[in-house]
């Protein structure tokens, strides 16, 4: 089937043009409420029941949840509505004005992920709702880019918008089973600063941190042995120390120094585990140097995904993709999902090559054959007479 090009552009161009980066540092962060008002009107205009929700202790971040049909279960299109921030002086032309270039559609969030929406509204524009055995949930997320703190919120009501989530990440339409998990952490070790001529004159922190990383090393020889997944081009997980500060002159005692590392896990680890392992092994660090070492995050983290080959959402779209379902570094939403007890796969137009960049697009030729595959999802979930009965089937 084809699909309105003019029409999909001016959606995106609308999307687009309205800030929406979500950031850890202030000067940066805006809110995403223009985008989610704008897709709750385009939504509603094709008989989508929609629900503007506050993302709790987030002023001016907002989920979008829009619902065509009834029935249990169903289909989601879920996407985060926010993007990263940009250098403007590096774009060849505005990031907020969607410009065609070459058969190219460039644009802060083009493909990462604001063009997933236009997509998905081309796809369920003719479905007449009557036919649907099962419902269409479209879910706009707040916060992807920097907390998650739109994924967080929906895992917190403890409900799960239907029984298959979509989310339309970049991949070029390859259906993604698998990705990483990651954590971020921060170590400072709290000493006391003297002269540097008499070492009982103060604490070295610095000293106390090399004995913290080597014990992170050692961890994550450990972690390696005993955790390995073949289907990532990094098969064991990672753990890297990323910067340290400590100290302000070689003539004093350290009196502070602070670590910050990430840890990428493979699916079977679980971060809760992974950061209380870690703690225990700083304790006794801590008492015999009788030195402070405060252990906290960064970032909340995210599990690792793992959707099994065989349940019905990745047998589904290998078959309409014609490709096998594969790994990826990078992480999503889609664990929180599967902690809904929802089946889950990443999957949608663009390239995450161009994700995070000045310059990003999104090309034209992945735009047909993606809405395609919407489609026929849809069908195969939603109106088909084996709808009802995979949604019954419950999750894998």
């Amino acid at each position: 089937m084809t699909f309105d090009l003019n029409r999909y552009t001016q959606t995106l161009a609308r999307l687009v043009a309205q800030p929406s980066v979500s950031c850890a540092l202030p000067q940066w962060d805006t809110s995403n409420k223009a985008v989610i008002d704008q897709l709750a009107e385009d939504f509603a205009a094709l008989g989508f029941q929609t629900e503007i929700i506050a993302v709790p202790e987030h002023p001016g971040k907002y989920n979008l949840l829009a619902t065509l049909g009834r029935g249990e279960g169903g289909l989601v299109f879920a996407g985060h509505s926010d993007t990263v921030p940009y250098d403007a002086d590096q774009w060849s032309s505005d990031p907020f004005t969607l410009t065609e270039r070459e058969g190219r559609l460039y644009g802060l969030g083009a493909t990462d992920m604001k063009g997933f929406f236009p997509a998905v509204i081309e796809a369920v524009r003719d479905i007449d709702p009557a036919r649907l055995r099962a419902p269409i949930v479209v879910l706009a997320t707040a916060d992807e880019e920097s907390s998650m703190s739109g994924a967080r919120a929906l895992l917190d009501t403890g409900i799960a918008p239907g029984h298959y989530a979509v989310v339309g990440e970049p991949t070029g339409m390859r259906p993604i089973n698998m990705h990483k998990g990651i954590l971020m952490e921060s170590i400072r070790v709290l000493g006391k600063s003297g002269h540097s001529s008499n070492p009982a004159l103060g604490n070295s922190a610095l000293e106390a941190m090399h004995e913290v990383t080597s014990e992170l090393i050692k961890y994550r020889g450990e972690l390696q042995q005993r955790f390995h997944n073949p289907g990532f081009a990094v098969a064991v997980p990672t753990l890297n120390l990323g910067c340290i500060h400590g100290g302000d002159g070689a003539n004093r005692i350290c009196g502070e120094c602070e670590l910050h590392f990430d840890l990428r896990s493979v699916p079977d680890m679980h971060n809760d585990e992974l950061r209380h392992e870690i703690n225990r092994r700083l304790v006794p660090i801590a008492e015999r140097r009788k030195i402070d070492i405060v252990f906290s995050t960064l970032f909340e983290g995210v599990d690792p995904l793992l959707q099994p080959r065989d349940s019905e959402l990745i047998r589904a779209c290998e078959k309409l993709t014609g490709a096998t379902a594969e790994a990826v570094g990078f992480a999503t939403e889609a664990p929180f999902y599967r902690q809904l007890d929802m089946q889950a796969v990443v999957m949608g137009p663009g390239s995450i090559d161009q994700a995070h960049q000045p310059d990003e697009f999104i090309a034209i030729e992945q735009l047909a054959p993606a809405i395609d595959v919407l489609r026929s999802l849809i069908h195969h979930f939603c109106i088909s007479s084996t709808a009802t009965e995979a949604n019954h089937k419950g999750t894998t």
